[in-house]
Parts: C-alpha cells; sequence; structure tokens
C-alpha cells in the first residue's frame, strides 16, 4: 500500500479536494485508512488478530457518502466496489447473492494489478512491437513479402498493403536497419497496411442465459474449461491494419506476453484481502420492523447473508478462496423511514463506527459549485469551450443558483447536490442548444439571467417538482 507518507490529516485534506464539509466522516474513514497500514507494520502474530473497525454512514441522498469512499479507495490504490444492498435477496429468492460482492471486489483487484504489470513491462512490449513490424516491413525487400497498392488517388502516393507470403524466417540484418527504424520512430510510416496475425479472444459468454445467483464463478470455470482444450483457444487470425493501429495491437499482445497470469491471480487475492473496501449503499433499504410475511422476509434474510461476509468469512471464487476478515466495508443509507436500530443486532455490532453527515445548506452549495477540482462550473466551462464559448458565472450567479437550489431542495424531496446537476442544466440549457451557431464568444451569466430563467420555473409548483 503506497499510504507510508499520508497522515490522517493529509488523507482529510486530499478528500477535502472533492468533497465540501462532512468532516466527521472524512476523519473516520482518514482514521480506518491509516489503521491498514499501522496494522501491516504490527508483527505478524498479532497482524492477523487487528480486524478493521467497519464504518456505517447515517444520512440524506446526495451529501457525499459515495464520493468519500470513492475517493478515499482511489488514495489508497485499492480494489473498490460499490454495491446496492437492495439489489441483493436472501438465498431462495430470485436475486444476486451476497457472495457475488467478494467475487465482484476480486475482479476489481486483478484489473488493478493486471493493468499495473502491464505498465511495468510497457517498455519492453514497446520494442518487441517495433522489432515485430521492422521484421514485417523489412521482409519486403527480401521478396518474402509483396506489396500491393491499395488504388490510392491519382496524383497522390500510398498507402500500400505489405502482406506475409509464410516466410517465416527473414534475414535478421534487415529489421535493423536504423534508417528503417528512424521514419517508423517518426511516424513517416502510420498509414502503411500490414497483414498482420493476431491472437483472437476466446468466445463470449457461456451460460448467460442461465441468471441468477451464483452463475459468476460457474461461467468464468466454464470458460477457463472449454479455454484449455485443443482449438478452443484463442485462434489465430489475420488483420490488415495500418501500421498505427499494428503498433497499438501489437503492443498489447506482447504485454500481455510478458505479464505472469498467476502472479497477477496471487497478487490481486492478496490485495482483495488486506487493502480490499467494499461500499453498500441503501443498508437502509433492507433494514425494517420484523414481520412473518412479505418482503421483510428476504429484507432481514439478506442482513443474515451479509453478516458471515463482514464478520470475516471465506467465499470461493474463480481465482480461489478469499478472506474478507480485513476487508473493509462501509455501509451507507438515508435511514428516514428506518433507524439502525432497526437492523439486526449482529449485524450492528460489525459496524461498530457510525457517522452522521450533516444535511447541505446554501453556502456548501455554493462551495460545491466552486472549489472542489470537479466542480460543476468547472465541467460546464470546459464543455462550453470545446464550441469555442468561454463560459463565466459571476459570483453572485452561483449565489442565486445554491439559494434557488436550497428552495427546490426544501418544496420537493431533498435530494442534496445532485439537485444542482437539475438546476445547471435547466440554466444552461438554451445555451447547450445554440452554443455550434452563437457569433458571441464569451457568455457571461451573472444573478438577474438566473432568476429570469429558473424562477418561473420554482415558482410552478407541478414543474419544480418534476424539472428541478
Amino acid at each position: 500500500m503506497s499510504l507510508a507518507n499520508f497522515t490522517p490529516r493529509e488523507i482529510v485534506g486530499e478528500l477535502d479536494r472533492y468533497v465540501v464539509g462532512q468532516h466527521k466522516a472524512k476523519r473516520a474513514v482518514a482514521i480506518a485508512l491509516r489503521n491498514r497500514w499501522r496494522r501491516l507494520q504490527v508483527k505478524s502474530e498479532l497482524r492477523d488478530e487487528i480486524v478493521p473497525k467497519n464504518i456505517i454512514m447515517v444520512g440524506p441522498t446526495g451529501v457525499g457518502k459515495t464520493e468519500i469512499a470513492r475517493r478515499l479507495a482511489k488514495l489508497a490504490q485499492a480494489p473498490f466496489v460499490k454495491v446496492e444492498a437492495s439489489k441483493f435477496t436472501e438465498v431462495g429468492y430470485v436475486g444476486r447473492d451476497v457472495d457475488s460482492i467478494v467475487r465482484d471486489l476480486v475482479e476489481a483487484a486483478v484489473q488493478m494489478v493486471r493493468a499495473e504489470q502491464l505498465e511495468q513491462v510497457r517498455t519492453r512490449a514497446v520494442e518487441n512491437a517495433e522489432r515485430r513490424l521492422l521484421e514485417l516491413l523489412a521482409s519486403h525487400d527480401k521478396g518474402a513479402l509483396r506489396v500491393v497498392p491499395q488504388q490510392p488517388p491519382v496524383g497522390q502516393v500510398g498507402p500500400f498493403l505489405v502482406t506475409s507470403q509464410g516466410a517465416a524466417s527473414t534475414a535478421r540484418g534487415d529489421h535493423q536497419d536504423s534508417e528503417l527504424r528512424a521514419r517508423l520512430r517518426r511516424g513517416e510510416l502510420d498509414e502503411v497496411m500490414v497483414e498482420i496475425e493476431v491472437q483472437e479472444a476466446p468466445g463470449g459468454p457461456l451460460v448467460s442465459v442461465l441468471g441468477g445467483q451464483g452463475f459468476e464463478e460457474v461461467e468464468g470455470k466454464i470458460k477457463e474449461m472449454f479455454g484449455n482444450l485443443p482449438g478452443m483457444a484463442g485462434k489465430r487470425e489475420r488483420k490488415k491494419l495500418s501500421v498505427a493501429e499494428a503498433r497499438r495491437v501489437l503492443e498489447d499482445e506482447e504485454a500481455q506476453k510478458l505479464v505472469d497470469a498467476d502472479q497477477i491471480k496471487r497478487d490481486a487475492v492478496l490485495r482483495a484481502e488486506q487493502s480490499g473496501i467494499v461500499f453498500i449503499d441503501e443498508i437502509d433499504k433492507v433494514a425494517g420492523q420484523r414481520s412473518a410475511n412479505g418482503p421483510d422476509v428476504s429484507r432481514e434474510g439478506v442482513q443474515r447473508d451479509l453478516l458471515p461476509i463482514v464478520e470475516g468469512s471465506t467465499v470461493s471464487t474463480r481465482y480461489g478462496a478469499v478472506r474478507t476478515d480485513h476487508v473493509l466495508f462501509i455501509a451507507a443509507g438515508a435511514f428516514h423511514v428506518s433507524k439502525v436500530s432497526d437492523l439486526i443486532p449482529e449485524l450492528q455490532g460489525r459496524f461498530p463506527i457510525r457517522v452522521e453527515l450533516d444535511p447541505l445548506t446554501r453556502a456548501d452549495f455554493v462551495r460545491i459549485l466552486t472549489e472542489p477540482r470537479n466542480a460543476l462550473t468547472r465541467q460546464y466551462a470546459a464543455l462550453m469551450l470545446t464550441e469555442g464559448i468561454e463560459l463565466e458565472l459571476t459570483k453572485e450567479a452561483v449565489a442565486v443558483v445554491a439559494e434557488l437550489a436550497e428552495e427546490a431542495n426544501r418544496r420537493a424531496e431533498n435530494i442534496g447536490a445532485r439537485r444542482l446537476h437539475t438546476i445547471m442544466e435547466a440554466l444552461l440549457e438554451e445555451l447547450s442548444f445554440t452554443a455550434p451557431e452563437r457569433a458571441e464568444r464569451k457568455v457571461v451569466i451573472d444573478a438577474p439571467d438566473v432568476r429570469r430563467i429558473l424562477e418561473p420555473l420554482l415558482a410552478n409548483q407541478d414543474l419544480a417538482r418534476f424539472i428541478l
């Protein structure tokens, strides 16, 4: 893990760049993340006994619960999955089983480790791909390849199609020709067409039609079984590509040859076990008063199915057995109707840290619109710049947008910062539609403009309910 130099205060500072407010929640996740690094420094006999202190976040929608967890995972460079508790059902009902959470986490870890290893071998892969391209191009001089004109327009030269005639071995001296290598690197041969052999990916899903719970692992095993049979692995096929396209294909193929698939699996399983983060959203949707019939039976069943995974158990995946003892679980829910105490006591006990997130105020909306790196005002300015238009919202305009967002949340459902998306879309709808045709290159939106466009929508209760 790359957290040795990150103190909890610095972790909170990094989160502040993307999430406004919610200091208590940021402190809680920062401590949890730092404790992971601390555990790795503890002597081995005690290390396995230290389990993560799972967190449950309570707060209305749109206040930053999901964003805090997602940014935390990126900061920790840890495998991360976000699941919705309402998508799962008790074993025996139709729906996903909770074991698929762990399988998804391991898949995320595999993709992360593979990407890291591919990046490590990228330089060698580029060299190998260049060598294959030079061999293919230089072999033409030996007569092993033929050049077929692609009927260019009159007065233009090339491109040409270079095709193989089956000569596998060529003179080694030719493809080391420095002039040809220099031309290839300068991009002068990018438009030349070459015919190369590439590994065709194995076939698509085999048992996806079965659906239901547990079939993700079955499908993976069947793919592996058929992939190992003679003639069932990825076939070699010929493709006619430009040198520029062929270079990318060959680089990917050479990189795949250089990585160790077994090592990727081992590292991915270890990373998922030691640093994985699972964010369970809408946990309040499976809480509620006990009932002998109806959907509540499945709700409590989901909680009981979640319990062993959160407590620490071993789940079988296509990459091997995965222990969840040291996976950090962060649950979140609005808990408008139910309360945290409505969860079964055993599950409550596995989330010892409870954090209340604050509802967003008008001042928070102003900060959200202006301070984060991915602030909405910056996003829309960047979008309009692609049309050659310089968009600017004055401070007064931002203040009015925040005021109207707060008012819309008060009158209708409180959806937090997500209200800003609908407000900004309504505000900039006309500009977004007419941007390609506008003659003016600079557009400044001030407070009167905001009120003129948005206040009629807010005044109409029915429109405000469905539009804002």
